[in-house]
């Protein structure tokens, strides 16, 4: 209760933290801040130098944003929560607003084939980000109003689908197919958690596998990440879908069980691309092995268990509205990082996506960040209002 987090909280708040105050999802975030400033910086130093000249570019920006970030997690622990359920249709109006800007020729920036920026000139802002939380207030906020219409009707069910639907059809033309995993796997799971039938998801994810089917047989190279996934070595794909896989494993194989040491890594000179952003598990691994994975790993499965825990203490009081949000985030944090170590490790076909708080980039950690801070009011809230609903059911 003395921690200094606790006390700033309690200084913005006005009054005297409460007894279980909610001071470890601040410290896994700032631990793993703090983790991804260094293996970001690590992992970049030599692609910054060749690049900008400075080993330390990417240094610099990731500082401005972590600052910001700090900044907006500030602001955010003084926001009630009913304020997101009250903007939560205007946020997703937004988000779809942003998400077909990208598509717009001339303000979309396309990287790599995909457009998914919007260039501002000091900052790339990246729509799909704040498009999955913000899901994931607008389907909450659905559920808190509809949750027995999504228990026994199939239109009660289908209707925040079909807000899913057009958010997955301005995800697949930029393309974005990782957001489109999250936001699904996000999507069912909050829904499922609200009571609706098993039998229903079983079509509904029918109909998905489908859809999938129909996309690869559109994008040829999607066969082709999914050839390469299953035989990275293969001579056809060693050096071409393959690369940053084949790489990747040598990362992990060289760092063994405790890495080879910091700033010692041989796959971030240029041999794998992306080390600072969607691969530095990769060094990572290399330069603090399995224990460090094994830490990182860690953080993010306490993150996400308190996640689900503030949920579930909050549905039990009956407030649903913050019980989703709370139960939305922790599927977010859960899907990305499963995502993001699954493709590091060979488990999953590789695809761009960001590790939150260790990948490189202002879009992700700013999000990131604001999560945790929606789940810290969350509970901060239901701490305060735990005398209140104890004595209401006494009386």
């Amino acid at each position: 209760m003395s921690t200094p987090s606790l006390a700033v909280y309690g200084a913005i708040q006005g009054r005297q933290p409460v007894q279980h105050a909610p001071s470890s999802l601040l410290v896994i975030m700032f631990l793993l801040m703090a983790i991804g400033l260094l293996m970001m910086t690590s992992a970049s130093v030599e692609i910054a130098n060749g690049q900008y000249g400075d080993p330390f570019f990417f240094f610099k920006r990731q500082v401005f944003f972590s600052v910001l970030a700090v900044f907006i997690v500030l602001l955010s622990l003084n926001v009630p929560v009913r304020v997101w359920y009250g903007s939560s249709a205007a946020l997703m109006l937004m988000s779809f607003a942003l998400l077909a800007l990208v598509l717009v020729p001339g303000i979309g920036k396309v990287v790599n084939g995909s457009a998914r920026w919007i260039d501002l000139g000091f900052y790339n802002l990246q729509p799909s980000e704040m498009a999955k939380l913000f899901f994931v207030f607008y389907l909450a906020a659905y559920l808190e109003r509809r949750q027995r219409d999504v228990m026994d009707t199939w239109g009660g069910f289908l209707k925040p689908m079909m807000i899913l639907v057009a958010a997955i059809v301005l995800l697949h033309f930029e393309p974005d197919h990782g957001a489109m995993v999250i936001m699904i796997g996000t999507g069912f799971s909050m829904i499922f958690l609200a009571g609706a039938k098993l039998h229903r998801f079983l079509l509904v994810l029918a109909v998905c596998m489908s859809g999938v089917v129909v996309l690869a047989i559109m994008k040829p190279y999607v066969l082709d990440r999914f050839s390469s996934f299953l035989n990275p070595w293969a001579a056809e794909y060693v050096y071409g879908e393959g690369y940053q896989l084949t790489q990747a494993l040598i990362a992990f194989g060289r760092g063994g069980l405790f890495g080879e040491g910091l700033g010692n890594s041989i796959q971030k000179l240029y041999f794998l691309p992306e080390a600072h952003t969607d691969f530095v598990l990769a060094i990572v691994a290399e330069e603090f092995g399995l224990l460090g994975v094994t830490i990182i790993i860690g953080l993010f499965s306490a993150l996400v268990a308190k996640a689900f825990a503030i949920g579930r203490r909050v549905e039990a009081s009956g407030d649903l509205f913050p019980a989703y949000v709370a139960y939305g985030i922790a599927m977010l944090f859960a899907c990305q990082t499963l995502i993001n170590v699954g493709v590091n490790t060979g488990l999953l076909p590789t695809k761009g996506l960001t590790l939150p708080f260790l990948s490189y980039g202002g879009n992700s950690l700013l999000v990131s960040c604001f999560m945790v801070a929606v789940l810290v009011r969350i509970e901060y809230e239901h701490a305060q209002n735990k005398p209140q609903l104890r004595a209401r059911r006494q009386a």
